[in-house]
């Protein structure tokens, strides 16, 4: 047998006599503390959330560190990819120690795990909506936090994203001339994301869409509209032309 053979044997009956991870072997919070995060540094993750979860047990609600097992604890379940999981624990930060310094972080966290498990706007926005309640939650409790910006981004983000769902959904309605259909959506994305990127072309196709039912007033009051929001824009001028001239006054009476 080559040595290369010999210390791979050798390593392979190591790693076999080693007894499994038990975060129940150790006698106090203390010393189950320290190894927490020993195993923590060793990114063993899955060692880490057991350590960091019987801690959350064990730990009394008002004790300090308590704070620090759940954000450990959900920092191990993303290294894992339990978003979900994660996103709960950074909550409990919050939940138990608002005053604490990682509740702001903890809350922001929580937000962003939300938000990375809605993949793209054509999916089920739910797990969006959980990332927007946490964001809002944010800037409830935190207003003065230096975290703010990276809220505010987060949530720009999203609105984007939910424009967009929106905005495809109209599509779908109406290149199925369900008109009336597509015309609800189009006004939501208008009057929930008036500065989304689609919102202009949600304008255009709720024109598109006034037009094939004959609804020749909506058509023209959206278009009133559009020249205002929109003065410079050249399929705008091309779908609605210039604005009617002003009527003139009505002469003084005598």
């Amino acid at each position: 047998m080559s040595l290369k053979h010999i210390m791979l044997a050798s390593a392979l009956a190591l790693t076999a006599c080693k007894p499994p991870f038990n975060a129940g072997a150790y006698p106090n919070t203390d010393e189950l503390f320290k190894v927490a995060t020993a195993e923590y540094n060793k990114h063993h993750w899955d060692n880490a959330v057991h350590a960091f979860e019987r801690l959350t047990t064990e730990l009394s609600p008002r004790d300090p560190r308590i704070a620090q097992a759940y954000w450990y604890l959900a920092k191990s379940q993303e290294k894992m990819g339990d978003h979900l999981l994660a996103a709960k624990s950074y909550s409990r930060v919050y939940e138990l120690l608002p005053q604490d310094t990682l509740a702001d972080d903890a809350l922001l966290a929580s937000a962003k795990a939300y938000q990375k498990m809605w993949r793209k706007p054509a999916l089920d926005a739910e797990y969006g909506q959980e990332a927007l309640t946490q964001y809002q939650t944010f800037l409830g409790y935190y207003p003065d936090s230096p975290l703010v910006p990276a809220v505010s981004a987060g949530m720009a983000q999203l609105d984007e994203w939910f424009a967009e769902k929106d905005y495809e959904t109209g599509i779908h309605y109406l290149k199925r001339k369900a008109y009336d259909s597509s015309i609800i959506y189009f006004k939501d994305v208008i009057k929930l994301h008036p500065t989304a990127k689609v919102t202009r072309d949600a304008y255009l196709r709720l024109h598109e869409a006034y037009g094939a039912i004959s609804y020749k007033d909506d058509a023209r009051d959206l278009c009133d509209t559009m020249r205002k929001t929109y003065p410079a824009d050249r399929e705008v001028m091309r779908i609605c032309g210039p604005a009617p001239p002003a009527a003139a006054p009505a002469p003084p009476s005598e």
